[in-house]
């Protein structure tokens, strides 16, 4: 039986990934660099000081990677002041397992975005804690954001069910010792490692009930 459950934010609580791909593509657009095609995927789990060196190196942009980080991450917030795109149902997925769990929030998102997500949400009283991979040494898909969540939660990582959508996100989570529900998005599927990876895929986060975690042995 779980004793928590860990919730990743971009793509699970708030179809944001598209948002983040067209910001970011836009940007190494203007600033001559070039978008490589699997460059959204390579990008989706890391941090921001680590996706922010990816454009300012990788990428060829012609700004340094903290200008790179504070611009984009200007323009997300900038986008999430018009609207803040949650998924439908995820806020009421996240109301029914906090009646029965703990939750935590391990995000690659920076701090101030996560704090407008759940503000905008209505759920920063639904997580006992919440953690951007800004606070720790790697991005996923290292566990560093998953061990640290359990630790803020006094959970062991091995009691905890994390819900995550991207293929460093799965294998983030399972790096740490989380069994993992998966919520792939369409347009983002997962790799064929991570799906092995993950305890269960389910096609919405609205397919997340608190009898598929209490299931999850």
């Amino acid at each position: 039986m779980a004793d928590a459950v860990v919730f990743d934010l971009d793509g699970v609580i708030v179809d944001s990934e598209p948002v983040w791909e067209e910001v970011r593509r836009a940007y190494v657009a203007a600033h001559g660099g070039g978008w490589q095609p699997d460059t959204q995927r390579r990008l989706m789990g890391m941090s921001t000081g680590e996706w922010a060196r990816y454009l300012s190196g990788e990428l060829g942009v012609d700004r340094t990677a903290e200008q790179v980080a504070a611009e984009v991450v200007d323009e997300m917030t900038r986008r999430y002041a018009e609207r803040v795109p949650v998924i439908d149902g995820a806020d009421r997925v996240v109301r029914r397992l906090a009646a029965r769990w703990p939750l935590g929030l391990a995000s690659s998102s920076p701090t101030r975005l996560i704090a407008a997500a759940l503000a905008a949400t209505g759920l920063t009283d639904a997580f006992g804690a919440t953690l951007s991979t800004e606070e720790t040494a790697h991005g996923k898909p290292a566990p560093d954001v998953y061990l640290a969540v359990a630790g803020l939660l006094g959970v062991d990582p091995a009691r905890c069910v994390a819900v995550e959508d991207s293929s460093n996100g799965v294998r983030s989570a399972a790096a740490a010792g989380m069994r993992v529900v998966a919520v792939p998005h369409g347009a983002y599927p997962l790799d064929p490692d991570a799906e092995r990876l993950a305890a269960v895929v389910l096609p919405t986060v609205g397919d997340l009930t608190p009898e598929v975690v209490a299931g999850l042995d």
